[in-house]
């Protein structure tokens, strides 16, 4: 009977896999491959003797905690759309084009991104403000759009990771049990290897790709289209601020909106139909503003909430129909033979692959590991450091799709995104100066006898 569940619970696992990479070769919404995966583990779940109530109320439950994030996401695609309507963003590249130190763009680039998402503790909300200024910045000063992107990333990732603002800290420190503010001096010790070998990376690159003197018209087109007045900076000043102040940041990014919308009336004089156009499905720039500037809006971000949603069912319901316990397994056996924090990576990598998001990957990397550590610090950091920041590795997850929508560039970026794959890299080798007995060996565990019953 083991056996033949085993191998069903195979069987939709390869299936569900099918249908994800064929949506992916094919360029498909992989949306419609989660949807399907959905279905398939529901008839497993019914398969195995799971009530369908039961396993609807464990998915709805977990689906839940995706509730922040989707208003964040939701918030932040208004917040794109009306700080190109009211001006904010060309402002900033008009004014900033003429303070930048042109051999340094890249790198203070970097630490701007950097800064800013330690105290936003936010990814998207960085990349859909300063990101999407530092961009218009470079395609107005030449600089290449994927090396800039990919610095972006890499900076917008480092509060991610370590900020106490930052969900996924949250979330970790939630699922491991583990103190946060414990977690975050633990992240910015093992964190500072790959912080000072991102600062030589970058730097190298904004030597060789220096900010090239703004064109002229292009700058009598922004003066032409907008009223470049101080005011337009009040929006971002929000943003930045209020965090500082202990404002929550969904409440700073309201207040932020609400300001982008009064700038765009008042002081750039468009009617309350084009500001709510901006707000719901971007704004569209002519003549030769139309290249930089177009873009944001709640519509284009609503396809990345779909796929929140949809992971969040997936966490719930794998936990309901217990598929995980043979994988936990299989992992324990992998910490053995390679170390725990290899086997932390491949787990990480497994779920953001398959499941296409950060969250996901968090809570299942805890469900597939948490027999392999006795130290739940040790196992927090191992998290951070694989698959919060690996998931955003993976082109068709959307802790990176939804920051490259927003700055307007592919995958071909993430090369460039040198925290991601830095601290991993330099963490596999010095993880032995923070946990000395994180290489240790974990001992072989067997699953309880009712579990080896029901399966």
């Amino acid at each position: 009977r083991r056996i033949g569940g085993e191998a069903m619970t195979l069987g939709v696992f390869l299936t569900f896999l099918g249908v994800l990479l064929l949506c992916i070769a094919k360029g498909w919404f992989v949306g419609w491959a989660l949807l399907a995966g959905l279905a398939l583990f529901f008839a497993l779940g019914l398969r195995r003797g799971c009530p369908a109530k039961t396993m609807c109320a464990i998915a709805i439950e977990k689906a839940k905690k995706s509730g922040i994030v989707i208003t964040v996401m939701l918030l932040v695609g208004a917040i794109t759309g009306l700080w190109r309507a009211s001006g904010t963003i060309t402002y900033c590249i008009h004014h900033g084009m003429r303070l930048i130190t042109p051999p340094l763009f890249l790198l203070l680039a970097f630490l701007i991104c950097a800064a800013l998402s330690y105290v936003l503790g936010t990814s998207f909300g960085v990349a859909s403000t300063a990101g999407v200024i530092l961009m218009a910045l470079a395609r107005f000063g030449g600089v290449s759009e994927l090396i800039t992107g990919g610095t972006v990333l890499s900076g917008v990732f480092f509060g991610d990771r370590c900020s106490p603002a930052s969900s996924s800290a949250s979330l970790v420190a939630a699922v491991t049990e583990t103190r946060l503010y414990d977690n975050v001096r633990k992240m910015f010790a093992t964190g500072l290897p790959p912080l000072l070998l991102c600062f030589a990376f970058h730097g190298a690159l904004s030597l060789k790709n220096p900010l090239q003197a703004v064109d002229g018209a292009m700058a009598a087109a922004m003066a032409e289209a907008f009223a470049l007045s101080w005011l337009t900076l009040v929006p971002a000043l929000l943003m930045l601020l209020l965090p500082l102040f202990r404002v929550p940041i969904r409440a700073a990014m309201l207040w932020s909106i609400a300001a982008a919308a009064l700038v765009a009336a008042t002081v750039q004089h468009l009617p309350l139909g084009a500001i709510l156009r901006a707000a719901l499905f971007g704004y569209r720039a002519e003549g030769p503003l139309e290249a930089v500037l177009s873009g944001g809006g709640v519509w284009n971000i609503l396809s990345t909430c779909f796929i929140l949603v949809l992971t969040g069912l997936y966490s719930g319901l794998l936990e309901g129909i217990h598929v995980l316990e043979p994988l936990q397994e299989h992992i324990l056996h992998m910490g053995r033979r390679l170390g725990r924090f290899p086997a932390a990576i491949l787990a990480g990598l497994g779920a953001a692959m398959v499941f296409c998001n950060q969250s996901i990957a968090i809570m299942l990397s805890e469900q597939l590991l948490r027999p392999s550590y006795s130290d739940k610090t040790e196992l927090a950091i191992d998290i951070e450091n694989a698959g919060v920041l690996l998931s955003a590795l993976i082109p068709w997850s959307i802790a990176v799709t939804a920051p490259l929508r927003m700055l307007g560039v592919g995958p071909e970026a993430l090369p460039y995104a040198a925290l991601l794959w830095l601290t991993p890299l330099t963490y596999l080798f010095t993880k032995k100066y923070f946990f000395p007995a994180g290489g240790a060996r974990p001992a072989l565990s067997s699953a309880p006898q009712e579990r080896q019953d029901q399966l």
